[in-house]
């Protein structure tokens, strides 16, 4: 079965894109499809710790919230 791979390769320089990964995944995972993430580039720094809580996205939820729902669903992300 195939799967769907989300790519981040933005950070804090913009965090409306940095958003958009993990949105992809949440809304992946309420359809129930296979989903991960992987952070390139500026979005490695958002595996360091405290980074995400700054994040907020124009328009959507703080990227904590989004994180979290990937976390809880044990999505793997590879940095």
């Amino acid at each position: 079965m195939a799967g769907i791979l989300s790519v981040a390769t933005n950070g804090s320089n913009d965090p409306t894109k940095a958003s958009l990964a993990f949105i992809t995944a949440v809304g992946a995972i309420d359809a129930g499809e296979d989903v991960s993430i992987v952070l390139l580039a500026e979005a490695a720094y958002l595996a360091k710790p405290g980074v995400i809580d700054s994040i907020h996205g124009v328009g959507f939820a703080p990227l904590k919230e989004y994180v979290q729902k990937v976390v809880d669903a044990k999505i793997d992300v590879y940095v």
